[in-house]
């Protein structure tokens, strides 16, 4: 119990302005407080409130969502937890992820009970593509939630391109760790087994991260590739927090990247045999 009271306690800002820094000692609801990017932490739990009860139906409802391992994160550090996971669709796996570290901000564990929304975790971030997250109203009001924006430099608009890497996202990410919690899809698309990119091993050697696993599954059968449309319902969706690792200063750019590749079940050769046979035609 007073573990979780706790999450409820706001942690006190770095404003040059003394009073709005004493302030934050007593500002709950985050009314008088930015993130780094200079988005108030009232606009996003109202974000958060507001997208949560329709999504919380889509996926705890009309889905079967099981959850594993939240004990692993009731004790993290409030910054500085770098999430890695598979990824399924554009938005239903990241708001899952929401949904989850509310729960786990209340004290609920596994279980999902969505009065977490009237006081969901505001330092949270997550990494999505710019093209992504501009392409309609939807996915800019998501975007509000947390987005650090990422211009990929091998793909754009579901076409191989080449062009220079956008440094400014390392920047941003270091930004979003010394706040909160980010999430990264490491391997950059929805395609399963595809190869998982260095710029994940780049930011953990930049910022030596606590690093969580995830593994999810059940979300491409579930929904459409944006995660917004149902394709089957009554469809068991999982997902499981793995022990937090640590990576050591000394280990190499490719060692890194062989790892989170494993960590997130994404070198399977018989889980890829197991995907191929069951993929859809066409």
């Amino acid at each position: 119990m007073i573990k979780t009271l706790k999450n409820f306690i706001p942690i006190a800002n770095n404003s040059p302005n003394v009073f709005l820094r004493t302030l934050s000692k007593f500002d709950i609801l985050g009314i008088f407080e930015k993130d780094p990017f200079g988005n108030w932490l009232i606009l996003k739990r109202l974000v958060v409130f507001v997208a949560g009860w329709p999504t919380f139906w889509r996926i705890a409802v009309a889905n079967k969502l099981k959850v594993e391992g939240t004990e692993y994160l009731k004790d993290l550090p409030n910054t500085n937890v770098f999430f890695i996971s598979n990824h399924q669709t554009y938005f239903a796996d990241v708001i899952t992820f929401y949904h989850i570290f509310c729960s786990v901000k209340w004290g609920f564990g596994n279980r999902l009970i969505p009065v977490y929304l009237f006081s969901p975790r505001a330092r949270t971030f997550y990494i999505a593509a710019k093209e992504t997250m501009k392409s309609g109203l939807i996915p800019k009001i998501f975007s509000l939630a947390g987005a650090i924006l990422v211009e990929r430099s091998w793909r754009a608009e579901g076409e191989n391109v080449k062009r220079d890497v956008d440094n400014s996202a390392g920047i941003n990410v270091a930004k979003g760790l010394k706040f909160g919690w980010v999430i990264s899809f490491p391997q950059g698309t929805t395609s399963p087994y595809a190869p998982v990119r260095k710029g994940t091993a780049h930011i953990i050697m930049a910022n030596n991260p606590i690093v969580v696993p995830v593994v999810i599954n059940g979300f491409r059968r579930a929904f459409n590739k944006t995660g917004l449309s149902y394709k089957k319902r009554n469809t068991e969706l999982s997902v499981k927090f793995k022990e937090p690792i640590y990576f050591r200063p000394d280990q190499s750019l490719e060692e890194i990247t062989e790892i989170v590749k494993n960590i997130i079940e994404q070198n399977m050769p018989e889980r890829i045999a197991e995907w191929k046979s069951n993929a859809p035609e066409g």
